[in-house]
């Protein structure tokens, strides 16, 4: 059994998670610029790739493992491509596989590296809006009641009047 459908599933992996890399590249714009329609969109965009995704890394596994058992491994609980590479015979099948490992796992970390960006923005943006509303606020002691509104109870004196 050839590598070839892993490579496959590995190339198609890239292109989705550089799909993905660029709807995050999108949604850092959305966020600086607070462009919450372009924002929703973009949100609605990266669920259906994070399913695609998701269908296609199960098929990956399903590859991997199918091709370690060819092999007469036994397949474990997590089928990596590290594993086939430690089991590929062929010095050009090691040399594609880890290529096309190293190219998905470099976008997987550009990523990364991008959310997390978008995270810090998002906080960023949350922090000024509720600092924001703190200063249009008001405050509870400067609210500035009329005393025929309302009366602070004097100590002493009883919380309500017995003329009702």
């Amino acid at each position: 059994m050839s590598i070839e459908k892993i490579l496959q599933s590995l190339t198609k992996l890239d292109m989705l998670h550089k799909s993905l890399l660029e709807i995050a590249y999108k949604k850092t714009e959305a966020i600086k610029t607070g462009d919450m329609d372009s924002l929703n969109q973009l949100l609605k965009d990266e669920q259906a790739h994070v399913a695609g995704i998701s269908q296609l890394e199960q098929q990956r596994q399903t590859e991997v493992t199918d091709y370690l058992r060819a092999k007469g491994i036994a397949p474990t609980d997590k089928p990596t491509v590290a594993l086939v590479l430690e089991n590929t015979n062929t010095n050009e099948e090691k040399e594609q596989l880890g290529t096309a490992r190293n190219k998905l796992l470099l976008t997987v970390e550009s990523l990364k590296y991008q959310n997390d960006l978008n995270q810090k923005l998002t906080l960023q943006s949350l922090q000024f809006v509720n600092l924001t509303l703190d200063t249009l606020r008001p405050k509870p002691d400067q609210i500035n009641y009329s005393k025929s509104e309302v009366q602070a109870p004097s100590k002493g004196k009883a919380y309500f009047d017995s003329q009702a």
